[in-house]
């Protein structure tokens, strides 16, 4: 009894100390949250802005938060700019609800189908016999015979396809919902996601053998590499802009 009522101590010194930082982190999030009006230094226009109110939140423990854009309506076009509207932006107070109506961002097709187009060409060229063929006939146990007639199969090329396809839209995807651009981010929001498959999958890929999952391994480290590259370096045509409208009569 008495060591239960140690750790239900325990426990409740812990949570309370959990819950002033998370507290904390709460309030800075909705101070800097939403879509806010100011006038672009570059064209003297108005233009709708968003703080990177996530990231702010977590840094937000240091002496001041770290405070950065995370959208613009003129993004991606102008998404190098020097974001000299940052302290503006900082001062503005955002929209209300019943002021804007924010339509979600959109994702470009094209880069997708390029980075899955990609990784499907270093698969089909990783698999050929000009780089690991016959050791992934030989632990698979196939003979050429059987490998030509697999050629002629529309299934695993279609799977194939599918696969690529899938894990690129995925990263589109999280890069849209990060708010990420650029190669390097490209490539690591590409290889967190290639991690994730891979913890997912764990049990399944065990039962292969090590020269196959080796094999395997190399190729979707690469073209993971290739599709987060390909995405995270168009980063002026993976995201439409933001569109805000804003509601009159309000």
């Amino acid at each position: 009894m008495l060591l239960l009522s140690g750790l239900l101590l325990f426990l409740t010194i812990f949570l309370v100390l959990l819950l002033f930082p998370a507290l904390w982190a709460r309030a800075t999030y909705r101070h800097f949250d939403g879509a806010r009006a100011v006038t672009c230094p570059e064209n003297h226009q108005q233009v709708a802005v968003n703080l990177d109110a996530r990231h702010a939140a977590l840094t937000g423990f240091r002496a001041q938060p770290e405070v950065r854009l995370a959208d613009c309506t003129r993004w991606p076009e102008r998404w190098k700019c020097d974001r000299a509207c940052l302290a503006d932006a900082m001062q503005a107070q955002p929209y209300r609800k019943d002021e804007v109506e924010v339509k979600s961002k959109k994702i470009y097709h094209i880069p997708v189908l390029l980075a899955a187009f990609a990784a499907w060409y270093i698969g089909a060229f990783w698999h050929s016999h000009f780089m690991f063929r016959a050791r992934w006939m030989d632990d698979l146990g196939l003979t050429q015979a059987q490998v030509k007639q697999m050629v002629h199969w529309y299934s695993p090329h279609l799977l194939s396809v599918l696969a690529c396809l899938l894990f690129a839209y995925g990263v589109a995807w999280l890069m849209t919902a990060l708010n990420r651009r650029g190669i390097m981010r490209g490539i690591l929001t590409s290889l967190i996601l290639w991690s994730a498959i891979l913890v997912v999958s764990a049990s399944s890929m065990g039962q292969m053998p090590a020269d196959l999952l080796a094999i395997e391994f190399g190729y979707t480290f690469v073209a993971s590499i290739a599709v987060g590259a390909i995405i995270g370096g168009l980063e002026g045509k993976i995201l439409a802009p933001a569109e805000y409208q804003v509601v009159h009569g309000h």
